[in-house]
């Protein structure tokens, strides 16, 4: 008979009854977030100032509800070594690439009518990416735990990651080509002016207004990101690739990687939602019904500006479903 004398002690009680040591993972995430849920108010001041009230109505107020979303786990299971470490070697690669294409030359034999694409559609997604990126922090910020605060997070990285790479890119094209490639106030008239990115930019400006934590998580992950990311991380490279763009198609590709990943915990969170709590499916079907014909909308302005409008939208339309199927069904 054990006694309690000789029972074996718990070894982390933030892994509850379990009596194991957590995971490097685990032990620098789990109930990191001390202010979820917490009595009367969130943080530690009047609970009637401004962050409180806006973290009950947006947080824990938030239609989107699970007993304990503790339970979520990123499938990549990263923390910030780990990422620090994925990423390095991921710029390594992406470096390595750059100097490949940049030996070979060939950006002074591109077609005058791409390098007029990539000013028109490549170079102003800057501003697309930068709308990702803040919505993935505000995803974070607003997030019930820690474990989707990191993800989250990380996902915010890799678009100021992929931003930077188009950034480089346009200033490499320009050598060669139009110095207004690599002009940001250029890619900022295209932007707020150019037909085909009006449906995109009322999308995403849409989107920094989406308060409620669970809504900003659905419409970006789940509808308006996988959309747009087919466009260009799909799309838009084989056009590149077409067009004797290798460099500029092997960036794109390297971004689809961080895609791929973050589609993984995108996922794993919708389907945690739905097992956690069955009223959930027809809330997130409620905002993505609302919000799917503005991401539609949004990937056929910018396919109309490129060749083969309908093959980019069947492109994008077929990528959204078979990533929607993985948490869905």
């Amino acid at each position: 008979m054990t006694t309690a004398k000789t029972r074996p002690l718990k070894t982390w009680s933030i892994a509850g009854d379990t009596r194991r040591k957590p995971t490097e993972y685990e032990a620098v995430t789990g109930r990191f977030h001390y202010h979820f849920n917490r009595r009367p108010a969130p943080f530690d001041l009047d609970p009637g100032s401004p962050i409180n009230r806006w973290y009950l109505k947006h947080r824990e107020g938030s239609p989107l509800q699970a007993e304990d979303w503790e339970g979520f786990r990123d499938p990549a299971a990263l923390n910030y070594r780990r990422y620090i470490a994925l990423q390095h070697d991921r710029e390594v690669y992406a470096e390595g690439v750059v100097d490949h294409y940049e030996t070979l030359g060939g950006d002074d034999k591109l077609d005058p009518g791409w390098i007029e694409t990539l000013s028109r559609i490549y170079a102003p997604a800057r501003y697309l990416l930068h709308v990702l990126q803040i919505t993935s922090l505000y995803v974070g910020q607003l997030a019930p735990s820690a474990y989707i605060t990191n993800a989250a997070f990380f996902q915010a990285a890799d678009e100021l990651r992929a931003l930077q790479w188009i950034a480089y890119r346009a200033k490499s094209l320009s050598l060669n080509h139009d110095i207004q490639l690599a002009n940001s106030e250029a890619a900022r008239r295209i932007w707020e002016t150019d037909e085909a990115w009006q449906p995109a930019r009322e999308t995403l400006e849409r989107l920094l207004l989406a308060y409620d934590w669970g809504e900003a998580f659905t419409a970006l992950n789940l509808v308006v990101k996988p959309a747009l990311d087919a466009l260009f991380n799909e799309s838009f490279v084989e056009l590149a690739g077409d067009h004797g763009d290798g460099l500029t198609a092997a960036l794109l590709s390297e971004s689809r990687v961080d895609t791929t990943r973050n589609q993984a915990w995108h996922a794993a969170l919708a389907r945690y939602a739905l097992s956690a709590d069955s009223t959930n499916r027809a809330v997130i079907e409620g905002w993505i019904e609302g919000w799917r014909p503005r991401a539609e909308r949004a990937v056929e302005g910018l396919a109309a500006a490129l060749p083969d409008p309908d093959a980019v939208r069947e492109r994008a339309a077929r990528s959204v479903a078979a990533f929607t199927a993985q948490w869905a069904d």
